[in-house]
């Protein structure tokens, strides 16, 4: 009876402390790498919007030139809003 026991002891206990707690860690390591990586939809989404970004910022720069010409002290008068706004 006692052999039988042991039998099934012994086993069950090097599962559960070396086999399970390496399993656990492994699934949910693979599990977090099959969810940081991007899929294509969203892989493209974002280039999309880094392009868009880009372009935003070209047109950004190409309107403050030409705010640069037409009105040369808006900077100044833009910092002098802002201060004044956060001082009210």
């Amino acid at each position: 009876m006692d052999d039988v026991v042991v039998a099934f002891f012994v086993p069950t206990i090097v599962f559960l402390v070396i086999v399970a707690p390496l399993w656990i860690i492994l699934h949910y390591r693979s599990r977090a790498r099959t969810q940081s990586q991007l899929s294509s939809e969203e892989s493209q989404a974002l280039e999309t919007l880094a392009m868009r970004a880009e372009q935003m910022a070209e047109r950004i720069e190409t309107l403050e030139a030409i705010l640069d010409d037409h009105t040369p002290d808006w900077r100044a008068r833009l910092q002098a809003s802002e201060y004044a706004r956060t001082k009210s």
